[in-house]
C-alpha cells in the first residue's frame, strides 16, 4: 500500500497507520545507522582515533538541525530534534568506548598470555 500524505488521510485509523509506517521506519534506519556505529569502533581500534570526536558530533547536530529547519520544523520541534540526536550519540559513544575497551583488555590477555 502506497504511503499517504498527512492531507490524504481521511481518518484517524488512517494517520495512526501512517505514523505506525513512518515510527517503523526509524526504527530500521536507526539500527542501519548502529551497523556503521559498530563498524566504526573496529576502524578505531586500528587508529589513534577515539570513541569521542567533538567537531564530529558537532557537525552531526548542526547538519540534523539545519535539516529539520529546512523541513520546516517548527524552532522548538528543531532544538528537540538536535537533543534527540545529541542523546543517541551518546550513547553510541558510550557504545564504543565499552567495545574499544573490551577490545582492548583482551588485546592485553593475549600478549600477557604469550
Amino acid at each position: 500500500m502506497d504511503p499517504k500524505r498527512p492531507w490524504e488521510c481521511a481518518d484517524m485509523n488512517q494517520v495512526r497507520s501512517e505514523i505506525d509506517r513512518i515510527d517503523a521506519t526509524l526504527v530500521d534506519l536507526i539500527a542501519e545507522r548502529f551497523g556503521y556505529v559498530d563498524r566504526a569502533w573496529q576502524i578505531k581500534m586500528t587508529s589513534s582515533e577515539g570513541a569521542t570526536v567533538p567537531w564530529r558530533i558537532q557537525q552531526v547536530i548542526d547538519r540534523v538541525r539545519e535539516r529539520a529547519a529546512d523541513k520546516g520544523m517548527p524552532p522548538e520541534m528543531v532544538e528537540m530534534v538536535g537533543a534527540q540526536w545529541r542523546n543517541m550519540i551518546g550513547w553510541f559513544i558510550q557504545y564504543e568506548e565499552e567495545k574499544l575497551r573490551q577490545a582492548q583488555d583482551a588485546n592485553g590477555k593475549n600478549e600477557a598470555g604469550k
